[in-house]
């Protein structure tokens, strides 16, 4: 017998009407928070970034590739990690398919790492992702962003006590905790308006979750995403799931 509140479909329609207004107020929250973002200030990227690419050493405007607009998750690939994150591998399937929809509104969406550019593309055939890998190990870009930290930062969390999670992230992609940890996952968006680059708009943390489906998903299932007091997390590389779990 389940344990969950029971009631009749007139009860399940009425709660459902009042919840359905709170949602549309949410969607029209989230319009204004849109127009909101487009709004900000958009500021100039005066430092020359340079980038190791499959057409070679690229700056940061021709990663635009001739369009007006530029996506850049940064994923979570140090250069001693042995493979990608697995949740920045979750957000990258689902964000390789978008690219080509993107690119029909004047923008490129791709992949940043400080890895070296080999190690990447070896991953991602592995993944099998159709999208635009660089490698930003030769610059600050992750850092300038706060996409990456130094042991001596991270000294407070590394003494004391490491959550399941970190650890089973870390043996995940062959590196220590620190090694882990030191990378951050992240968005960021630019403009190239005249020749000139402009950074407008950076996110990280729960900022991410739109690039995250299967949580939007989850969230509208019974059980919903079943996270709490979990030591260790459920995501995994798409090819790494047992086959009772796909």
């Amino acid at each position: 017998m389940t344990g969950h509140r029971i009631g009749t479909q007139e009860k399940w329609r009425a709660e459902r009407d009042a919840l359905l207004v709170e949602e549309k107020e949410l969607t029209r929250r989230g319009d204004e928070l849109a127009r909101r973002r487009r709004e900000l200030p958009w500021v100039p990227v005066e430092k020359d970034y340079r980038f190791e690419t499959e057409q070679g050493n690229r700056s940061l405007a021709e990663l635009f590739d001739g369009r007006s607009q530029l996506l850049v998750y940064h994923f979570m690939f140090g250069p001693d990690y042995t493979a990608g994150c697995p949740v920045c591998s979750s957000i990258a399937d689902t964000l390789a398919p978008q690219v080509v929809h993107l690119q029909a509104r004047n923008t490129t969406l791709l992949l940043a790492s400080r890895a070296p550019l080999d190690k990447l593309l070896a991953y991602r055939e592995r993944m099998g992702w159709p999208i635009g890998w660089v490698s930003s190990g030769g610059s600050d870009f992750n850092r300038d962003l706060g996409f990456l930290s130094t042991r001596e930062e991270l000294r407070p969390f590394l003494e004391g006590e490491i959550p399941p999670v970190v650890e089973q992230m870390s043996d995940a992609t062959g590196t220590d905790v620190a090694g882990y940890v030191s990378e951050g996952p992240g968005l960021s968006a630019y403009a190239l308006d005249d020749g000139a680059v402009y950074r407008t708009y950076v996110t990280t943390s729960r900022g991410l979750e739109p690039a995250m489906a299967y949580y939007g998903l989850l969230d509208r299932t019974p059980r919903g995403r079943q996270e709490e007091r979990e030591l260790e997390h459920w995501l995994r590389r798409h090819d790494e799931y047992d086959a009772g779990q796909r």
